[in-house]
């Protein structure tokens, strides 16, 4: 059985940084393009960013030139470094395949973003 743990979040200032981190483990992690999603309080899960395994990466237009996705296929975790911090980054942030296939959701990690 898969498993994910997403790790990182916390409160800052807007213009501030966060580094998120997440791990899985039961899978074959490196052959699975993975994602960051964003779940906004009352709003649908939305990626943000998204990496294949070989690194090439993909981001949602708003997210463009602040996150950037990195992974280790090595120790199976997946990385987002977020910059330049706004309050509509504001949620909850899971990590899990792109697209998304039968893992289920880790428990996520809270951002908070104060203007």
């Amino acid at each position: 059985q898969v498993h994910v743990v997403e790790s990182g979040g916390g409160l800052v200032q807007a213009g501030g940084s966060l580094s998120l981190s997440c791990v899985v483990s039961g899978t074959n992690f490196g052959v699975y393009t993975m994602g960051w999603y964003r779940q906004a309080p009352g709003s649908q899960r939305e990626m943000v960013a998204a990496i294949n395994g070989i690194g090439g990466a993909i981001y949602a237009d708003p997210e463009k030139g602040r996150f950037t996705i990195t992974r280790n296929n090595a120790q199976k975790a997946l990385y987002l470094q977020v910059n330049s911090l706004k309050p509509e980054d504001t949620g909850v942030y899971y990590c899990n395949t792109y697209p998304i296939t039968d893992w289920g959701w880790g428990q996520g990690t809270q951002v908070t973003v104060s203007s």
